[in-house]
């Protein structure tokens, strides 16, 4: 399995042969319905697009995560997966091969990529935003990936090999929760016992100014969350990948 991390919650997953592209923002600025005063995310440069993709897999409909100018820059022959949200927002942009999942709901793409919708973050416009468990069929490899911290109760330890969550709080006075980092990573870390955590929903190369930027407080870090996995026992390994290299994640292949 090898992970490329573009800033936020933009990634490059390679696994069972299939190269998938999570929540991208590559190119332009980030401002939720154009209102830059309030919120705006920018990079000194733009992303370049990776070369053979076989599928875009969204979490949500925001456009954080379903962003409308990196999704117009990409091939609309591209096969999307989304939430139901996100598969809106792709079939106006023209994308011609759209499935939507709700909770729960299981998708095999390219017959050996199994892909599976778990509860995600309630913040997006329908409340039913998707986690994701992406699985290797054939080698059992798997990984988990929510961006703001709400997992599911119904992860079972020793299914999941790695996770892809928030390890720091982003929050709103007077304590309005964001993003979920700390303790719900950690949390999620004594249920499933994965063997690696990356994290996930950091700026990375992104700045941010306006209003809401202005207010935003962000507390812990990967180091906090690692101390707390080792006081508890837990053997799960942080990694934190630099934003554009290609990481190969260290992995015993699972025996189930």
């Amino acid at each position: 399995m090898y992970l490329t991390w573009f800033d936020s919650n933009s990634w490059l997953i390679e696994l069972a042969d299939q190269r998938i592209l999570l929540d991208p923002w590559l190119v332009d600025d980030l401002a939720f319905g154009n209102a830059k005063w309030f919120f705006r995310g920018y990079r000194q440069q733009d992303r370049a697009i990776p070369e053979n993709i076989d599928l875009i897999l969204l979490s949500q409909g925001l456009e954080d995560h379903a962003h409308p100018p990196t999704l117009k820059a990409l091939d609309k022959s591209i096969p999307v997966v989304g939430s139901p949200a996100a598969a809106k927002v792709v079939r106006a942009l023209g994308f011609q091969n759209v499935t939507a999942l709700d909770h729960g709901e299981t998708n095999l793409f390219g017959e050996r990529l199994e892909i599976q919708a778990t509860v995600g973050s309630p913040v997006g416009p329908t409340a039913k935003e998707n986690g994701y468990v992406l699985k290797d069929v054939r080698q059992g490899t798997s990984l988990y990936y929510e961006p703001h911290g709400y997992h599911p109760t119904d992860l079972s330890p020793g299914t999941i090999d790695v996770v892809l969550t928030p390890m720091m709080d982003l929050s709103i006075p007077p304590g309005l929760p964001v993003i979920k980092g700390m303790q719900s990573a950690a949390d999620l870390a004594e249920a499933v016992q994965p063997q690696v955590m990356v994290p996930t929903s950091a700026g990375g190369d992104i700045e941010f100014s306006g209003l809401l930027a202005k207010v935003l407080r962000a507390t812990g870090s990967p180091v906090e969350l690692q101390a707390k996995l080792v006081a508890a026992g837990l053997a799960t390994q942080i990694i934190e990948p630099k934003p554009g290299d290609r990481c190969n994640v260290p992995l015993k292949l699972p025996v189930r």
